[in-house]
């Protein structure tokens, strides 16, 4: 039983003074009188106990403030633009001049049933965050697959500044290749200047420093990079949060692609590439970027970095190898060459020390150097220089032998 309920009960059918009552449960004589009146004027259910809750909220947020917020949600989440509570901060910020806390834009969008839950998704506490010092100081690449409207598959390219998140180079390919990544990066240099370092997974179309068991030549990048003087850092093995930054680039792309009626052509998808970079680098807030800034402005904020000057030096590497058919193999500039050794030598186990396009060739168990050359980058056969089918006879006439009788 509910303490109205004996307080009422006590005036009406006991009879006895609210003064007394009053003093019985310890409360005030008004709250008696309000009790006696209610029941009288509304029956039994006085006895219910009634919210707190105020009549009036002077502090509520003004319903067309909500439909605003429920607006801008829905029409970020069309265009496939990050709609969370920061972002759609923002927007009332700099286009509604509306300020609201980032717990009261959250709230307003639960109650209207637009927050998905996500209760497996990792903390973001749980992640460890790095970021350069400075624009150019760190370029990003990385690629990702896209189907045009008639399936045909197409690989994306993006070149990204790892302190601003600048996108600096979304080019649609069919498919990324070594030269590609080689032509985009010049263009992007050519743009934004040229940046202390890069870095990239281990695809190799990036390095070939993994490819033949490490034995392999530069590629196009790595050489382009190391005239350049500019540093390669790559992720290792199946660690792809270290090009986190291109990767999460690649799924706001995707989600912003799939917003749009797809492609028929690549060249349709590179006109909505280039769309969507204008909007992602001067028009779209960036939740990790201070203030929510755009990457154009971040980007152009702070003095650019730029590659150390220290001599180029030539390319060292060793490479062990066996004699087959008379020769060996080496790749330079992207090219496989063969080296010719001489058929005796076939099963032989050698090592080839080469700097640069000299290379010389020694024998892995004696020790002796059996071959030394320079390699011509317009040739793939490189022979030994000794004539073909042992030494040849003398010139002058044959003599015939005398026949015996």
């Amino acid at each position: 039983m509910s303490k109205a309920r004996l307080i009422i009960t006590a005036v009406v059918l006991e009879g006895r003074s609210q003064a007394q009552v009053a003093r019985d449960y310890r409360v005030s004589q008004a709250w008696v009188s309000r009790l006696v009146a209610r029941y009288r004027a509304e029956g039994d259910t006085a006895f219910e106990p009634r919210s707190r809750r105020p009549r009036t909220r002077p502090d509520a947020i003004p319903a067309p403030t909500v439909e605003l917020v429920l607006a801008l949600r829905r029409q970020l989440t069309a265009d496939g633009l990050d709609a969370g509570a920061d972002t759609i901060g923002w927007h009332l910020e700099h286009h509604h001049q509306t300020t609201l806390s980032r717990a009261t834009i959250y709230r307003i969008i639960r109650r209207a049933n637009l927050v998905v839950a996500e209760p497996r998704k990792k903390p973001k506490s749980s992640y460890i965050r790095f970021q350069a010092e400075q624009p150019n100081e760190t370029w990003q690449a990385d690629f990702t697959h896209w189907r045009l409207a008639d399936a045909t598959d197409i690989e994306i390219l993006t070149w990204l500044d790892d302190h601003s998140r600048y996108a600096l180079s979304i080019t649609a390919h069919r498919p990324v290749t070594g030269p590609a990544v080689v032509r985009t990066f010049r263009q992007a240099i050519a743009t934004h200047g040229t940046p202390f370092s890069t870095l990239t997974d281990n695809g190799l179309v990036f390095t070939a420093r993994f490819a033949n068991g490490g034995n392999t030549s530069r590629n196009g990048l790595e050489k382009e990079l190391h005239k350049l003087h500019v540093r390669q850092k790559n992720s290792r093995p199946n660690h792809p949060t270290t090009c986190g930054k291109v990767e999460r680039f690649q799924d706001t792309m995707k989600r912003w692609l799939r917003a749009r009626p797809p492609a028929a052509t690549i060249a349709e998808l590179q006109r909505h590439l280039d769309v969507f970079a204008e909007i992602y680098n001067h028009h779209r807030p960036h939740r990790s970027l201070p203030h929510r800034a755009t990457p154009a402005t971040v980007y152009a904020t702070r003095p650019k970095a730029g590659p150390i000057d220290h001599p180029t030096g030539t390319e060292h590497r060793v490479r062990n190898d066996r004699v087959s058919a008379g020769a060996v193999t080496l790749r330079v500039d992207g090219h496989l060459h063969h080296i010719g050794v001489g058929r005796t030598l076939d099963g032989t186990r050698v090592v080839l020390l080469i700097d640069g396009y000299d290379v010389r060739i020694i024998h892995a168990t004696t020790g002796e150097i059996i071959r030394t050359l320079t390699i011509n980058p317009e040739r793939r056969y490189h022979g030994t220089g000794k004539p073909v089918g042992g030494p040849r006879r003398p010139y002058g006439p044959r003599k015939n032998k005398k026949s015996e009788p």
